[in-house]
C-alpha cells in the first residue's frame, strides 16, 4: 500500500486527517499533492511516492453527502417556499448551483478525509487467509 521511491527522501511527518481533508495533502508526508483535478485523486505522490490508488475510498463519501446536503437544502427551498412564495425559476436559479457547489466542495474536503483515515488506520481489503 505504502510503495516508496528509492529516491525519496521524505521522512515520514504525522499528517491530521482533518488537515489533508481541508488542504489536499499527502497523508504521509504533508506536501500538497493529493489531487489531480477538483475531485480526482492524483495516482500517487510527488514528493514522497505513496500511492493513493491503493486506497479505496469507494462511495461512501457521495452517498452520505447526498442525504446529508440534499436534505439540508431541501430544507432550506422549503422555507423559503413557504415564507416568500417565490416563482418556480428563482427556485432553479438558486438551488442548482448552491447544490452544485456544495456538493463539489465537500465531496472533496470527505474523500480526502477518508482517505487519510484509511492511511492512519492501515485500512485494508479483508482476504480469506485473516478469517483464520
Amino acid at each position: 500500500m505504502e510503495e516508496a521511491r528509492p529516491d525519496a527522501g521524505a521522512r515520514p511527518v504525522a499528517v491530521a486527517p482533518v488537515e489533508v481533508a481541508l488542504k489536499g495533502l499527502c497523508p504521509r508526508c504533508g506536501a500538497p499533492t493529493l489531487f489531480a483535478g477538483w475531485i480526482r485523486f492524483a495516482d500517487s505522490c510527488k514528493a514522497c511516492g505513496l500511492d493513493f490508488s491503493a486506497f479505496n475510498v469507494g462511495d461512501g463519501p457521495a452517498a452520505l453527502l447526498i442525504l446529508v446536503l440534499g436534505g439540508a437544502i431541501v430544507a432550506a427551498a422549503i422555507v423559503l417556499e413557504l415564507s416568500l412564495s417565490p416563482p418556480f425559476w428563482v427556485h432553479v436559479l438558486i438551488w442548482v448551483p448552491l447544490s452544485a457547489a456544495a456538493v463539489v466542495a465537500a465531496l472533496r474536503v470527505s474523500k480526502a478525509g477518508l482517505l487519510a483515515l484509511e492511511y492512519r488506520n492501515k485500512a485494508r481489503e479483508a482476504r480469506s487467509e485473516d478469517a483464520r
